[in-house]
């Protein structure tokens, strides 16, 4: 492999941020929090947040009422924490193996806080909601600094604990904050209606005192109109502060106090319930969005595939924000940037990207803005009870399922360090210095771990994967991770691939420390802004992660591997649909719940099964207009005969990771269902049927999926497809039709066009692919072509198409689909007569509901 393009130089270097540290002393911890004095922004949500805890546990125990007694948690003893999904179906399943481990303790050698520690002691009892009124501005914690203090403005060691005091005001939670220009931020501050209130950071008493002396007239009289605005200072009085003093006496307004991320601190898309911060304050359960609580209001960010759930699920003290459309704000990043002028941003280093916060850093700078980093998630400052670490062990993926030799793949690894250019060189004859050299990466990404590793964990639910960080150098490979997860055989395992085993908290130190020596280590655009302060932009290079690439091409081994997956799946889901459609035929109710358990339960009888790959999205008229819709036992909707059904679910095997889609009638659909199903299935069977030159990428074949429902004025709002893993995450890899990347042979993606409707219905049709070679009749050595072949095999129903839309070619294209579904999924069913009459029946009926003479209706069943 060539090695690639030199990585772009690294954005402009922020002041030179350490944690602070002390080898000696205990560590500090917060003063005891007064909720008396203390009504921060965040602690007005919690009520919020904590009177959602009842309604928890009864989803909880309903999802525990279904479950098979082997599977209920254990009435003896403390059950390992498991996933509190708002739904009702399982996380991964447990492999032999797996036992207790012995707890050591954490990493001292940091003041910051990290998620595995105990934080500093506070009141358990945390101020309530009043329910009668909007959100009012009140104190905040102020908590000292650990890394990165603070970028753009620089500030006095002895103020870096100012970074969160704030007036007292009180004002709408739906007071929307100003939009101010990029191009000409304003010449000064927006007026205050009131006179903020001055702060003064935790110094000790003799200190104030001190300077209460030595306060001069000057000073005195700007304290007086220290509300006022710039322009007007020096009208009256003689400003004897500069600097960081000045900006706290002149407390301009400071909109923006907190933003709190979807993602945890490896970015992962689907998180472990004890990173599910941004679900726990708004109450928004959906994967992708960002709080952002201000002094006097908050916000939810979210992107199309959520709005309608997010209207659903937002209590009044939250405002949605949509971004993504063509007139709007294309992301976070922009919306925020856009509201604020001399405001300090807070954020959890270890949860933004560092991709995210490079971009960010700009736009605030722009506006006489910075980013200011707590030393503890204030999101953690207040919920109680905060779930616990998953402790479950890992176990290893055998080469008959991965087809590579870990030994192989950090090899590989290695090959790529040593063939990356030099950082900062330049075509010259000296040598480079020891400085610029690369001499290993540091691996975030958890899905890249275990799939380099081939290793497979449980501590994200439907994930397999866990919580860890993966050092790779030219000699020597190091794992942090938690170890009481790490236990035989996999201890033995990683020994003899010299992995050296380190505590997961250790990471910090070893980053400070930089046990490396000279050179630069490379991380990847996704890593934890945290990683970059503690490293500084002199000791690392930001390059796109080889590890991606390798995992996201799957070779031989893994792609037969997702064939028998796909097949047994498959064989599951014709088992259900058959299931399902005597029990409506007869007339009986079945809710979302039940549907989508009954398919559960046929894929945890099946070879190799693991658990689901995702939450069952299974929905019913206008909860199917909600593209990650997911039913609750206490509310799913009775699934109706005159809308159609979707169901998107999928399940984890050992050899695969699957996920497929369909859409159903179980009455007489109605003209415009009929319309909107026949065009989602044209733009199906046109990404489908395509054959492209290689390099070409997933957004030039975009517009496929999208012509037919274009034609009639139609859309959807999310991609047309992702990728997938192989027995890991079910969105994986920088490709898909959203994706600038050029398809490659063995890359396996997604294809889901589809049409919602809201309040109505909602229609997606989803199979799997692998990208192969296909042979044209001009092919030649110097133009290769690509093409697509079909991994999923489940018959498409055919009630709701309207032939008379389809070309010649796309009715072919149904019924060899449908006959080929047949052939191999007979032999699967031979004990199953419902499940083979059903699938019989689909591969040889017509096309539609077809009408007959006489006003009559003729249905193929």
């Amino acid at each position: 492999m060539s090695p690639p393009p030199p990585p772009p130089p690294p954005p402009p270097p922020p002041p030179i941020c350490l944690p602070s540290f002390n080898l000696k002393g205990k560590k500090k911890k917060l003063d005891e929090y007064d909720d008396e004095k203390s009504n921060g922004s965040l602690s007005h949500l919690t009520s919020h947040s904590r009177s959602r805890a009842s309604g928890t546990s009864r989803r909880t125990r309903d999802s525990q009422d279904s479950l098979p007694r082997s599977q209920r948690p254990s009435a003896t003893g403390t059950p390992l924490p498991r996933s509190n999904s708002l739904s009702p179906t399982p996380t991964m399943t447990d492999v032999p193996s797996r036992g207790s481990g012995k707890a050591i303790s954490q990493a001292v050698s940091l003041h910051f806080t990290e998620d595995t520690e105990s934080y500093g002691q506070f009141r358990k009892v945390v101020p309530k909601l009043d329910r009668s009124r909007k959100l009012t501005r009140g104190d905040t914690l102020r908590s000292k600094l650990g890394y990165g203090w603070g970028l753009g403005l620089g500030r006095k060691d002895k103020d870096k604990d100012d970074l969160f005091t704030e007036a007292n005001r009180t004002s709408s939670a739906t007071t929307i904050l100003p939009v101010y220009p990029r191009d000409a931020p304003p010449s000064f501050p927006p007026e205050s209606t009131q006179t903020p209130t001055r702060h003064m950071s935790q110094r000790s008493k003799s200190s104030q005192d001190s300077r209460r002396s030595n306060d001069t007239q000057a000073s005195r009289a700007t304290k007086s109109s220290h509300g006022s605005k710039r322009s007007k200072r020096s009208q009256s009085t003689v400003n004897t502060l500069t600097g960081s003093a000045l900006e706290r006496k002149e407390g301009y307004e400071d909109p923006i106090r907190d933003v709190v991320m979807s993602e945890d601190a490896h970015q992962s898309e689907y998180t472990a319930n004890a990173d599910k911060r941004r679900e726990w304050i708004t109450n928004f359960t959906g994967s992708a969005g960002q709080a952002i609580v201000s002094k006097t209001a908050a916000y939810l960010i979210t992107d199309s595939r959520y709005w309608l759930q997010a209207e659903q699920e937002l209590d009044e003290n939250w405002t949605l924000i949509r971004v993504g459309m063509p007139s709007g704000p294309r992301n976070w990043v922009e919306w925020v940037s856009d509201r604020v002028y001399e405001s300090r941003v807070g954020v959890d280093a270890r949860m933004v990207s560092n991709e995210t916060a490079t971009q960010l850093y700009p736009l605030l700078q722009a506006k006489r803005s910075k980013l200011v980093y707590p030393s503890q998630n204030l999101i953690d400052l207040i919920w109680e009870d905060k779930p616990s670490r998953s402790k479950n062990k890992i176990y290893t993926q055998p080469i008959e399922y991965t087809g590579k030799d870990a030994s192989k793949k950090l090899l590989q690894v290695r090959d790529w360090i040593k063939n990356l250019p030099p950082s900062g060189s330049t075509p010259s004859k000296d040598p480079p210095a020891p400085s610029q050299q690369h001499v290993g990466t540091l691996v975030t990404n958890l899905a890249c771990i275990a799939y380099v590793l081939n290793l497979r964990g449980d501590d994200i639910p439907f994930n397999p994967v866990f919580v860890s960080y993966l050092y790779i150098s030219l000699d020597r490979a190091i794992l942090f991770i938690e170890r009481e997860k790490v236990e035989q055989p996999a201890s033995t395992y990683l020994q003899n691939l010299n992995v050296e085993i380190r505590d997961y908290n250790a990471i910090w130190s070893f980053l400070r420390t930089r046990e490396w020596g000279d050179g630069k280590v490379i991380i990847s655009p996704q890593t934890s802004y945290a990683i970059s302060l503690m490293l500084t932009h002199y000791r690392y290079t930001v390059a796109p992660s080889i590890i991606d690439e390798m995992m996201s091409v799957k070779n031989e081994v893994e792609i037969q591997g997702l064939k028998r997956a796909y097949l047994r799946d498959g064989a599951c889901y014709v088992q259900f649909l058959a299931w399902l459609d005597e029990k409506m035929s007869k007339g009986f109710q079945i809710t979302e719940w039940e549907a989508a358990w009954r398919l559960t339960e046929f894929r945890s009888k099946t070879k190799n099964y693991m658990g689901l790959a995702y939450e069952n999205i299974s929905a019913t008229g206008p909860n199917a207009a909600l593209p990650h819709y997911n039913p609750l036992k206490s509310s799913s909707s009775i699934i109706d005969r005159e809308t159609p059904y979707l169901n998107d679910s999928g399940g984890q095997y050992r050899d695969g990771t699957c996920d497929t889609t369909r859409t159903v009638h179980f009455g007489h659909p109605t003209k415009e269902q009929s319309e909107a199903y026949t065009r989602v299935l044209q733009g199906h069977i046109a990404i489908d049927s395509a054959i492209f030159p290689k390099g070409t990428t997933g957004r030039q074949l975009d517009v496929l999926a999208r012509k037919n429902l274009w034609q009639d004025g139609m859309n959807y709002l999310h991609g047309t497809g992702h990728g997938v893993g192989s027995f890991l995450n079910v969105h994986e890899g920088l490709h898909g039709f959203s994706s600038d990347v050029p398809l490659t042979r063995g890359h396996v993606l997604t294809n889901e066009p589809g049409y919602y409707k809201p309040d109505e219905f909602g229609i997606r049709i989803e199979s799997v692919y692998v990208v192969r070679d296909v042979r044209t009749k001009h092919t030649d050595s110097e133009h290769s072509w690509l093409g697509f072949e079909r991994l999923t095999c489940v018959p498409i129903q055919t009630r709701m198409v309207l032939e008379n839309m389809l070309s010649k070619e796309e009715k072919e294209w149904l019924v060899q689909h449908n006959r080929a579904c047949l052939n191999a999924l007979e032999g699967l069913l031979r004990d199953d007569k419902r499940a083979l009459k059903w699938l019989r029946r689909e591969a040889e009926r017509g096309i539609g509901v077809a009408p007959a003479p006489g006003g009559f209706i003729i249905d193929w069943n």
